[in-house]
């Protein structure tokens, strides 16, 4: 790892000869310099030096004269703010692994979680022993992440399917008059401990089981607060537009923003669809309804392998889903109505095994289950099955369902935001875990490298606005997403000619090229390829 010294001789090359260096005087913890900076705003890129101390950004100016303890050359770079992920799953496993790889060396300084429906509060108890761990409350949360000291700031959503698992359990019922006061009031605690919003996860359980009713009354305490519904709609293929106009009502009779969670077509018999989406977005606006959404850069989507079952068959849980694979009653209605999912999405060989719980089944880990049933001589069917009872319900899966012509314009839509909806993983110690989608390792990158500069579907500043100001002012993250003084010194610094994602289907275990530093609240996460001594993310409560 280059040295202190090093890099203050980098800085008198640049300020001249080194005794003109020794005369000015070391006034910043940190200085960039010469780079063109895009600062989230949207406006076009200009070249300055950005100067650091205290963890903020004190001075953005032309030849700043006074130098920092630590110069960087970003002569040829761009310099923008830290990427925020706005759709993250990147807690999972923070408490293995608090690096955060995958998410630094991409430039990501802020991670939004709590997704889905699911958060790590409120958990009666607290506890848990998945490696991601679970707090009682949001308090608690965030003293949690203070004593863990992350890589990576941390921002979370209260979840609504753990709230209505805390207020309900598994059950598909409607919640009873005492039972949705108690979750309206767990709600409006986690918004007032700081939580960044609420989020649903309506095509898992137990969030499925909830109705309209319910989901607008647990909203209402947003809406004072300006923060977002965000929602994995109930469908995504078939019944999107119906899904789509259930979210925007919820949003309008609770008189919250809506947030659209990794917006997509699934199915090309849906691909033609997204017409009609924008055009219910663009209504919805119109009526006084602030709709937005985000998206990850790629065609496939992951989750888990129950998710191809219907939801009506996971009531209760895992547990139960098992059992009803041998009941008379149920076995044949669960296999027709899979392979009818099955069939929307092309067929066994577009669902890929990501990762399973089962040690005896870590060879179909990265296999398409169509091509790995054949290899046993069994039906895809059985054999996902099979995996599912092994591993408890606990099997990872990724479907290849999307159009490349819809993600681009997506991404281009001037309301949508870029996110990762992946995890944090590393090549290498505890993080390296299953066959993820790449997502999680090459997102924003890719869309650098891909939608702009090959593609040119978008500008680079359209598309920095996208990862930084926009994502951070919807979560209420006032002093981020902006390169400006007096804001957090969230930066990341990338080669525009030369960001590119390395991740993929195939092979994900790959970090991404072209990005030369990152700093986060101040202090380096990453310097041309070596990471920063000490851990500076912090957690984020929006009040």
């Amino acid at each position: 790892m280059p040295s202190r010294r090093s890099f203050l001789l980098a800085g008198a090359a640049l300020l001249g000869r080194p005794s003109l260096l020794l005369a000015r005087r070391v006034r910043y913890d940190v200085v960039v310099r010469g780079g063109r900076v895009v600062d989230g705003s949207g406006r076009a890129a200009f070249e300055a030096d950005v100067a650091i101390a205290d963890g903020r950004v004190v001075a953005v100016a032309r030849a700043l004269r006074d130098t920092g303890r630590l110069e960087i050359d970003g002569r040829g770079y761009v310099i923008a703010p830290g990427f925020v992920d706005i759709h993250s799953h990147g807690d999972g496993s923070l408490w293995d692994d608090p690096r955060a790889e995958s998410v630094i060396r991409q430039g990501i300084t802020t991670i939004v979680v709590g997704q889905d429906g699911f958060s790590r509060a409120p958990a009666p108890g607290g506890g848990g022993d998945d490696g991601a761990r679970q707090f009682a409350s949001f308090g608690a949360l965030w003293s949690g992440l203070r004593e863990l000291r992350p890589a990576v700031n941390v921002a979370s959503m209260v979840g609504l399917g753990t709230v209505r698992a805390y207020g309900v359990g598994d059950a598909n019922r409607p919640a009873t008059a005492a039972e949705m006061r108690r979750m309206a009031r767990v709600v409006d605690d986690a918004l007032g401990a700081g939580a960044c919003g609420a989020s649903s996860g309506l095509e898992y359980t137990p969030g499925a089981f909830a109705p309209r009713e319910e989901l607008v009354a647990l909203c209402r305490p947003l809406a004072r607060r300006r923060l977002p519904y965000a929602t994995h709609l109930r469908n995504e293929d078939d019944w999107l537009l119906d899904a789509v106009d259930e979210a925007i009502s919820v949003a309008r009779e609770a008189g919250c923003p809506l947030q659209i969670s990794h917006l997509k077509t699934q199915g090309p018999r849906n691909w033609r669809k997204l017409n009609d989406v924008f055009a219910r977005v663009a209504a919805a606006r119109e009526s006084g309804v602030d709709v937005t959404f985000d998206r990850y850069p790629y065609t496939a989507y992951q989750t888990g392998l129950t998710n191809l079952f219907p939801v009506w068959s996971r009531n209760g849980g895992a547990r139960e889903l098992l059992a009803r694979f041998d009941r008379a009653d149920s076995a044949e209605r669960i296999r027709r109505e899979t392979l009818a999912k099955v069939e929307l999405i092309g067929g066994w060989e577009n669902v890929m095994i990501s990762g399973v719980a089962s040690a005896g089944d870590k060879a179909a880990e990265g296999k398409r289950l169509g091509s790995y049933a054949a290899s046993l001589g069994r039906e895809p069917y059985d054999v996902a099955v099979e995996l599912l009872r092994r591993s408890n319900g606990n099997v990872g899966m990724v479907g290849f369902a999307m159009s490349e012509e819809n993600l681009e314009r997506i991404l281009a839509h001037p309301r949508g935001m870029v996110c990762t909806d992946g995890g944090a993983f590393a090549v290498e110690g505890p993080a390296r875990r299953g066959h993820p989608h790449p997502r999680g390792l090459g997102s924003f990158p890719r869309v650098l490298a891909r939608y702009v500069r090959e593609r040119r579907a978008l500008s680079l500043e359209q598309a920095i606005r996208k990862m930084t100001s926009l994502p951070a002012s919807r979560v209420g993250l006032r002093d981020r997403g902006w390169i400006a003084p007096g804001l957090a010194a969230d930066l990341v610094v990338f080669d525009p000619a030369t960001i590119e994602d390395r991740a993929t289907f195939a092979d994900p275990f790959h970090y991404p090229a072209g990005i030369k530093a990152v700093l986060v609240n101040g202090a380096v996460a990453l310097l041309d390829d070596a990471r920063g001594e000490r851990r500076n993310g912090r957690p984020l409560s929006v009040r």
